[in-house]
C-alpha cells in the first residue's frame, strides 16, 4: 500500500495500538492493514473487546497509533500534534454518534450551524446549516428543539450537523442502536442515499442488519483485520 493513490481516502500500514494496565500491556490493534477508497460505504464489525471501537477512534483522529502509517486524503495523520488533528478533525471528517449528542437548548438549525462557528470558513454559515438539514429531510424541523423532535429525527440532526462542513469521511458509530427497527431503516436509507450522492462512509457496527446495507464489510477480531469482504449487489 501507499498513501500516494488518488482513489484511496484512507490507507492505514501495520497500525498498532498498546495500553498500559497496570503491569501488562494491552493490545488493542496489532497490525492493521486498510484500504477504502472514495465513496465507498463500509461497517466495521467485531465483537465486544475486538479493537474496533480503538480503531474507529484512529480513523477519527480522536486517538493516535502507537505504531504503524495512516494516511488520509494523501496526508500522513499518524504522527500529527493534537492541535493538528483537532483541525483534520474540523474540516474533513464528520461524526455521528448513537447518543446524538445534540445541544438540548438549541434549535435544530443551531445545533448545525455550531461547528461552523469554529471554522475559517467563509460564507453564509446559517444557510449552510439550513442546506444540510434540507439535505436530510428536515427542511420544516429548523426551529425545533431536541426533546420537541423524534429519535429519527434527532439522528438526522446529528448527521446534518456531520455534514456541514462537507467532510471527507463521514464516520458513524452506532447510528441505529438508539432507534427501533423502522426509524433506524429510514436512517440506513439517508446513508444510502448520502453515498449515492458521492459521500464516503464508515458504518462501525455489531448489527447484522446494518452491515448487510453496506457495500463491504470489514472484520475486526483480537486486534486484526480478520476478514474483508464486497457485498455482491
Amino acid at each position: 500500500m501507499s498513501g500516494d493513490r488518488p482513489d484511496e481516502l484512507i490507507v492505514l500500514e501495520g497500525i498498532t495500538k498498546e495500553y498500559p494496565m497496570g503491569a501488562e500491556i494491552v493490545r488493542a490493534l496489532q497490525g492493521i492493514d486498510l484500504a477504502i477508497g472514495a465513496n465507498e460505504l463500509v461497517a466495521i464489525m467485531g465483537p465486544s473487546g475486538s479493537g474496533k471501537s480503538t480503531l474507529m477512534n484512529i480513523l477519527g483522529c480522536l486517538d493516535v497509533p502507537s505504531g504503524g502509517r495512516y494516511w488520509l486524503d494523501g496526508r500522513d495523520v499518524a504522527g500529527l500534534s493534537q492541535s493538528d488533528l483537532a483541525r483534520v478533525r474540523g474540516r474533513q471528517i464528520g461524526f455521528v454518534f448513537q447518543t446524538f449528542e445534540l445541544l438540548p437548548r438549541q434549535t435544530a438549525l443551531r445545533n448545525v450551524e455550531l461547528p461552523l462557528t469554529y471554522s475559517s470558513e467563509k460564507g453564509n454559515r446559517r444557510e449552510r446549516a439550513a442546506e444540510a438539514l434540507r439535505r436530510v429531510g428536515l427542511a420544516d424541523r429548523m426551529g425545533h428543539r431536541p426533546n420537541q423532535m423524534s429519535g429519527g429525527q434527532r439522528q438526522r440532526v446529528a448527521i446534518a450537523r456531520a455534514l456541514v462542513q462537507r467532510p471527507a469521511l463521514l464516520l458513524a458509530d452506532e447510528p441505529t442502536g438508539n432507534l427501533d427497527t423502522q426509524t433506524g431503516e429510514e436512517i440506513l436509507q439517508l446513508f444510502a442515499d448520502l453515498h449515492r450522492e458521492g459521500q464516503t462512509i464508515v458504518i462501525v457496527t455489531h448489527e447484522p442488519d446494518v452491515a448487510a446495507r453496506c457495500h463491504r464489510v470489514v472484520r475486526i477480531r483480537d486486534g486484526r483485520v480478520e476478514s474483508d469482504l464486497e457485498i455482491a449487489r
